[in-house]
């Protein structure tokens, strides 16, 4: 084919140019799927980690007593963060250490705010209005004092509690038919008490951001913050990344670039020693399986507030890395020998009730097998609550196909 004429050539780069200034100045819109933005145009509400036709479903479950449906409720119902007779504990400043020692209000806070969770699940389940009194007694109390967290795992801290808090918000404000007149004020504690923290990220081991962020989505789709909710999107998909390893990678863990891990030394000091990569293995599986199950289940529960919200993940990589490190971690936690390349021969088991929302998504909404993950999660049914940000999760999402 003969070369366009010297003029031809000039024109196309000039409409080029013009294209190119007219997306950089904001001029030209490319299509949703080119940009980096996912918040939704419209917000969905309730739409943090549980909808609106998921709740209805379980509500049918539980009230025709199906199981595994209707022994997950009693288990919520007949314990301590579903009482009525709860009185909240609220703190100005929760100070942190490491491992939460010091515990200045940190074990307060985090069950506190399962506590508002439990009590909207409870409900809208039974639709008894002293469960939904008693969520919005709880969220005041707090959002009435606390100004600040403090100490070393204070950012750990703020995404942990800040992960319940807009999960309980969501269902009161969006499916209680009473009043809740501190909701504004409950809004001004996220934005100003819990956003600005998770909002920065994290450069220490994986499951910190993960589950700041998380906080960070939830309380975005709360205040319906389409900035903040585009920046915590963008930080999860690096950091999901960065935390769960595929063949597909390369010889080496993709990184945070802000952590300039640079050399593969570096690397494998961050992976807690490990030098052999193989699909499924997480940043911290060789540190111990507990961190690890904070990390995917804030992995599955950003996926799924993404999937309400309209924009499905869990068909990307991101879908990927969570179902390898799903069936990866089940498997050992099944007790499957651990060979001697992964983790010096040992590993620490303990993953968590963290495998529900990430099974029925890839494997009953989607067909995929994963053996080793269904097995381990009917083993575990019904699955409480690890006392930290995770919480009942076979009642709201156990083969539920909403």
């Amino acid at each position: 084919m003969p070369a366009a004429p010297p003029h031809t050539r000039r024109g196309v780069r000039a409409v080029l140019l013009i294209v190119l200034v007219a997306v950089l100045t904001g001029g030209l819109t490319l299509p949703r799927a080119q940009r980096a933005e996912a918040a939704p145009s419209t917000f969905v509400h309730p739409g943090v980690t549980v909808s609106r036709a998921q709740l209805d479903f379980v509500r049918d479950r539980v009230l025709a007593g199906a199981q595994p449906w209707k022994g997950a409720y009693d288990q919520m119902a007949a314990g301590s963060y579903a009482s009525l007779g709860r009185t909240p504990k609220p703190w100005a400043t929760v100070e942190c250490g490491s491992y939460s020692n010091p515990d200045h209000g940190c074990t307060d806070e985090r069950q506190d705010a399962i506590a508002a969770y439990t009590d909207a699940l409870a409900w809208y389940i039974t639709r008894d209005p002293r469960y939904a009194q008693k969520a919005i007694e709880i969220m005041d109390a707090w959002s009435a004092v606390i100004r600040s967290h403090t100490n070393s795992n204070a950012p750990l801290q703020t995404g942990w509690a800040g992960s319940s808090w807009p999960k309980a918000a969501e269902i009161i404000k969006y499916t209680y038919t009473g009043a809740w007149a501190g909701a504004g004020r409950f809004a001004t504690m996220l934005r100003d008490v819990y956003l600005p923290v998770v909002a920065k990220g994290s450069n220490s081991n994986g499951n910190w951001e993960l589950s700041m962020t998380e906080a960070a989505v939830g309380i975005s789709v709360f205040l319906e913050d389409k900035a903040a909710y585009d920046a915590a999107m963008a930080r999860f998909r690096t950091r999901t990344a960065a935390y769960v390893y595929l063949s597909s990678d390369g010889d080496l863990p993709r990184t945070v670039p802000s952590q300039n891990l640079d050399t593969r030394d570096k690397i494998v000091a961050y992976w807690q020693g490990q030098s052999t990569f193989v699909t499924g293995l997480t940043q911290e599986t060789c540190r111990d399986f507990t961190h690890t199950g904070y990390g995917i289940s804030a992995i599955s529960h950003i996926a799924e507030t993404s999937r309400i919200q309209g924009q499905d993940l869990y068909g990307t990589d991101v879908g990927e890395r969570l179902r390898q490190a799903l069936g990866f971690q089940s498997k050992y936690e099944l007790g499957a020998t651990v060979p001697g390349w992964l983790c010096g021969g040992s590993v620490n088991r303990g993953l968590g009730p963290v495998t529900e929302v990430g099974y029925n998504a890839l494997h009953n909404r989607l067909g995929i097998a994963m053996t080793n993950t269904q097995a381990l999660t009917e083993r575990n049914r019904p699955a409480g609550t690890n006392a930290l940000f995770v919480a009942w999760e076979t009642l709201t999402h156990g083969d539920d196909p909403a």
